[in-house]
């Protein structure tokens, strides 16, 4: 099934239903009192986060999308029927946004999370409302309100643990075969991986980890290059970021592609520069029998060395290094995840 992480909706939550005029009418009381019933609120339209979903793909095909009005009111001080409401199962990580005015409604983060969207008019007020003691027959009414109309654009941002970015054949979409039991396809040109993979990890006795390959990336991404906005939106979320780079390659292009990421990364949201990153070089069987190659990864591992990043070497043909590098990442989410409970437990504290 195609990805589908982006789309554009049509939503219309239910009017008002109508308060009504009337009196009541009784044998032998020629003069009945008015008893015209308030009118009832619309139908309001919410998205509803669902576990069970991992794409956009309905919204596709069916754009709008209306809540029931509400029902007019009735004799004898009676309320109209309320309007049902609209509810839209997302994936969860959907995030709403009004695309009139760019302005972002909210975010589905939790199964069965409930987001408004759009709110049903208010109901209109029957007569019966307006009678005091120097008006005994009102023929007051209050019209309705309108339900809100909305242009909504809803993007899904993948919910992950780990993301593995890099530039394109880094060997992400093989990593993650290796790791996972997620089978992306895994080919010798650029941009094989088209749409983000979600991958589950268990790994020795930690708890397990949902780990994320997203689209390649090229100079200029963070302007929607390539596939820029599809890679860089989907890493958002991640608690870690796994940067694979080609080992296979010289240094001065290993060098090129590791600062061309950081750049965009920076360029599109600086604070993913301050992630928690492990800095990975793959490929490790290609370079094991050539020695210029050997030579040149060397000299790459030194300027990271300068940058003080901890590089790790893994071959995903052989499966060699996987073991170090599961390792590693269990070691980062364990620490993030104590740091965030000791945060919980200082906001706790009186």
């Amino acid at each position: 099934m195609k990805f589908i992480d982006v789309a554009e909706i049509q939503v219309r939550a239910g009017d008002g239903g109508q308060g009504i005029i009337h009196f009541r009418k009784e044998k032998y009381v020629p003069f009945g009192a008015p008893d015209g019933g308030n009118g009832a609120e619309g139908g309001s339209v919410f998205l509803m986060g669902d576990s069970g979903l991992s794409t956009l793909l309905d919204f596709r095909y069916v754009r709008h999308y209306e809540a029931d009005d509400g029902g007019k009111g009735g004799t004898n001080n009676r309320e109209g029927k309320r309007g049902s409401h609209k509810v839209l199962r997302v994936p969860l990580g959907t995030v709403a946004y009004d695309e009139d005015s760019n302005e972002m409604i909210g975010e589905v983060l939790r199964h069965e999370e409930q987001l408004l969207v759009a709110k049903g008019g208010q109901g209109g007020v029957g007569n019966a409302v307006f009678t005091n003691s120097r008006n005994q027959s009102p023929t007051k009414t209050v019209p309705p309100g309108c339900g809100e109309k909305r242009t909504l654009r809803l993007e899904l941002k993948m919910l992950a643990d780990v993301g593995i970015v890099g530039a394109p054949n880094a060997g992400k979409s093989t990593l993650i075969t290796v790791v996972s039991a997620a089978r992306p396809k895994v080919a010798d040109y650029p941009f094989t991986t088209l749409v983000p993979t979600l991958g589950v990890v268990k790994h020795k006795e930690a708890k397990p980890f949902v780990i994320a390959d997203v689209p390649g990336l090229i100079p200029g991404a963070s302007e929607g290059k390539g596939l820029g906005h599809d890679f860089l939106r989907h890493i958002e979320r991640t608690r870690l970021i796994v940067h694979l780079i080609d080992g296979a390659r010289t240094a001065a292009e290993m060098q090129a592609d590791y600062e061309a990421i950081l750049t965009e990364m920076s360029r599109y949201e600086p604070e993913l520069l301050e992630r928690p990153r492990l800095t990975v070089l793959s490929k490790a069987d290609v370079v094991l029998g050539d020695p210029e190659l050997q030579k040149e990864r060397a000299e790459f591992e030194k300027f990271l060395r300068k940058r003080s990043e901890t590089v790790l070497s893994i071959s995903s043909a052989l499966r060699e290094g996987i073991h170090n590098l599961l390792d590693k990442i269990v070691e980062q989410l364990v620490k993030m995840s104590d740091l965030e409970l000791s945060m919980e437990e200082l906001l706790r504290k009186p």
